[in-house]
């Protein structure tokens, strides 16, 4: 790889394909244990008319959580507290394995592809994720939104972007191009 080129398509696909996976290894691993915890509440909430939370929103909130972000969950009379749900009971703690392992993947994948010699191109070639990552996590945000009358709950907006869309994909897309990279 050139100094001055940079693999940002390549990376673009593959940040894309990890927030994917990434969601998808949690969805499968989590969406039983999500189903029977969203029973009792969804069966309230049906009762009152309402719409359910669909499990594949709530997972996302857990997908966000194995990030370090919380859900934002309005408390009566107290506005709006953020809550994790992951640790506390809620999911299991290896859960914040899931974005770590799959980012490190995608940043060596990238400098496979873009055929890095030294830790330092690894380490350029990995950031390259984080664009495609970043846009899939705000959006996210919004998808995984559950909204009900003025009540919405749904991953902070805020902690989203900034540890799930920069801080993991940079952070740990960097790391997995550098030991590509250190190998060669």
């Amino acid at each position: 790889m050139a100094r001055t080129e940079f693999p940002f398509g390549r990376g673009a696909v593959v940040g894309a394909l990890a927030y994917v996976v990434g969601y998808l290894l949690t969805y499968l691993w989590q969406v039983n244990a999500v189903r029977e915890t969203l029973s009792g509440l969804n069966a309230l909430i049906s009762l009152l008319g309402g719409e359910t939370i669909p499990a594949w929103k709530a997972v996302g909130w857990v997908f966000y959580g194995a990030h370090v972000v919380p859900i934002r969950i309005p408390t009566p009379g107290a506005g709006s507290g953020l809550r994790s749900l992951i640790g506390n009971g809620g999911a299991p703690t290896l859960l914040y394995v899931v974005p770590p392992l799959v980012l490190l993947v995608a940043g060596a994948t990238v400098a496979y592809w873009a055929a890095v010699e030294t830790p330092g191109e690894g380490l350029r070639a990995g950031v390259t994720i984080a664009s495609a990552y970043f846009v899939l996590v705000v959006l996210g945000v919004f998808l995984f939104q559950y909204a009900m009358g003025d009540v919405t709950v749904g991953s902070d907006l805020a902690r989203s972007v900034v540890l799930a869309g920069v801080v993991y994909p940079v952070g740990f897309g960097a790391i997995g191009g550098g030991l590509y990279g250190a190998t060669r």
